[in-house]
Parts: C-alpha cells; sequence; structure tokens
C-alpha cells in the first residue's frame, strides 16, 4: 500500500469517526425542541423496526414542542408506544392525527448529567481517532517492512497521520463544547 493510500484511508476513517460523533450529539436534548432528538428512535410498525424518519414527519414549530405527524394515522399508537418505551423521557399526546412532545427546562442536575454524557461520547470519538492513528502507523511500519515506501517516507507519512490526528480530535473537542455550552444555556 503506497503512503498516499494510508493516508487516505485515516482521512477517510478519522471523517467518519467524527460523523458518528456528530450523529450522536444530535439525540443529546437540549433546552429547546429539536426534531433530531427523535430522530433516532425506531418504532415496531409492518412487523419490523421502522426509523420514525420512514413513517412520519418531524418538526418543532415551538421551542418547546415537537410536532410529529404520521404519514399512516395506523402507525400513530405504534410511535406513541415507541416514545414512553425510549430513554428519552418525553410524554407524548396523542390526538388522533399528531403526536405532540412538549419539552420541559432541564434542570441544573440534567444538563451536568448531559454535559458528562457529551464528554463521555467526545472522549469515544478521540479514542476511534486514535485507534485509527494507530492503524496508520501500522501500515505505514509494514509498507516500509515490505520495501513499499522508504524510511523517511515511512517517518513523514507518520507526522502527517499524526497532524490528522490532532486535526480531528479539535473537531471533536470544538463540537463537544459548542453542544456543552447549548445545554447549559437557559
Amino acid at each position: 500500500m503506497s503512503a498516499e493510500d494510508i493516508l487516505l484511508e485515516s482521512e477517510d476513517r478519522m471523517e467518519k469517526a467524527v460523523s458518528v460523533f456528530k450523529h450522536a450529539l444530535t439525540g443529546i436534548r437540549t433546552g429547546r425542541a429539536n426534531p433530531g432528538l427523535v430522530d433516532s428512535l425506531r418504532v415496531e410498525a409492518y412487523g419490523s423496526p421502522t426509523p420514525l424518519k420512514a413513517l412520519a414527519q418531524v418538526g418543532a414549530p415551538e421551542p418547546t414542542q415537537i410536532v410529529i405527524r404520521p404519514f399512516d394515522p395506523g402507525t400513530i399508537k405504534d410511535i406513541e408506544k415507541a416514545i414512553r418505551s425510549s430513554d428519552l423521557g418525553l410524554n407524548p399526546q396523542n390526538d388522533g392525527r399528531v403526536i405532540r412532545l412538549n419539552i420541559p427546562p432541564l434542570s441544573t442536575d440534567v444538563r451536568r448529567k448531559l454535559v458528562a454524557r457529551i464528554k463521555e461520547l467526545g472522549e469515544e470519538a478521540k479514542v476511534a481517532i486514535r485507534n485509527v492513528r494507530r492503524d496508520g502507523n501500522k501500515s505505514a511500519d509494514q509498507a516500509q517492512k515490505d520495501k513499499a515506501i522508504t524510511e523517511d517516507d515511512c517517518d513523514t507519512l507518520k507526522e502527517e497521520i499524526q497532524d490528522l490526528t490532532k486535526k480531528f480530535e479539535g473537531i471533536v473537542t470544538d463540537l463537544a463544547k459548542g453542544k456543552e455550552s447549548e445545554v447549559m444555556e437557559d
């Protein structure tokens, strides 16, 4: 494998780790209603777990409310059941056509727990990025051993992989700080 291939693969995998982290952040509650809160919800409908997005239109018409409009009114009970059994802690109100989720303000204690969870997710993302760095360095060593690249190229490649690692860890840190401030604001 060439040095360029190793670098591209490492960068691609680090980008994936960041995108997984971004997706995890959308599911964390802030003081405001956000349709992303219920995006990852799976509803047992038509005999299989289906993403809520495939069954209904989700919107946030007010800062404290999420409105879910099922495409098929027959799935409204299933959606309501999925919300009740989720760990969101929200109480759905069903009027037969739409489900309304009122988002209560977060207590200070809950905010602290959410910030701790964000830090936890951020650390997991950084660990994933560091694992990619380790794999990239191993590939560089193997390529040098196989005489595909020189020792100088191997050292340069490892420095470039380290630069990528710092860059992507910085992105994760910035995203986490942004979400933490969002959670802590009233």
